[in-house]
């Protein structure tokens, strides 16, 4: 499996080496740093990541829990059974462009909304008794249940929600700035966390986790054999003097 998490920046158009136009989202991607290793029967299972080191507080749990790495904004995690230490960092650089990816995100929050506008009904007729009826939703179920159920689709709060666009291409990648260009729009509003990832592929680990540096033995010094016992036999004789 491969990730990334990054921000939404703008919408662009770029232009292939056909002169078509292609319509792109620009996305701040990571890098991404491993913050925990997650384990199950003596197996690596998934990896926790964190991702914008901008924050400024923290609470004292995550400090602790984050102990030698610096603050993040946001934490998530994945299942990948590739082998990472904690420390090590995954760069926009383990995508490349025509790779297909699932963006996720948390859609625009419009407030509460009415069914025409959150669930496009087409409202009740404007006239032959419909007085002030126009958008209302009518009636919701059957009066012998004595309650409404589950899903119904009424009035409420509009977007906000996590919402996944599947298989969308990645156009171009821009590993100086973090940037990656992805064809199409993705959820969420700009500088919104996102979320790049496909099922399968390896992550292009740079390996900056705590390895143990073991520093080279200094060579023993070398003993005379034949000075050490003139030194013996001086020292003899000032005892027996």
């Amino acid at each position: 499996m491969k990730f990334i998490i990054g921000r939404k920046l703008n919408m662009t158009q770029i232009f292939r080496p056909d002169g078509s136009v292609v319509p792109v989202t620009r996305i701040q991607a990571g890098p991404l740093t491993v913050t925990q290793i997650k384990n199950e029967g003596g197996k690596q299972v998934a990896v926790q990541v964190g991702f914008d080191t901008t924050a400024k507080h923290q609470s004292r749990s995550v400090a602790g829990h984050l102990k030698g790495l610096p603050m993040f904004r946001v934490l998530q995690e994945f299942r990948t059974e590739q082998s990472v230490n904690r420390g090590d960092m995954i760069t926009v650089e383990t995508f490349s462009p025509g790779d297909h990816v699932d963006a996720v995100g948390t859609s625009k929050g419009k407030g509460f909304a009415g069914v025409v506008k959150r669930h496009h009904f087409r409202g009740g007729p404007a006239s032959h008794g419909h007085k002030d009826n126009l958008r209302a939703p009518g009636s919701i179920g059957a009066g012998g249940v004595q309650r409404v159920f589950k899903g119904m689709r009424m009035a409420g709060h509009m977007g906000d929600e996590r919402v996944t666009v599947k298989n969308l291409e990645i156009v171009a990648i821009d590993p100086e700035n973090n940037e990656i260009l992805v064809k199409g729009a993705v959820p969420g509003a700009r500088n919104s966390v996102i979320t790049l990832s496909t099922p399968t592929g390896e992550l292009v680990i740079k390996q900056t986790g705590s390895a143990v540096v073991i520093e080279e033995s200094q060579p023993a010094e070398t003993v005379d054999v034949a000075q050490t016992d003139e030194v013996a036999e001086v020292v003899a004789e000032e005892v027996t003097a």
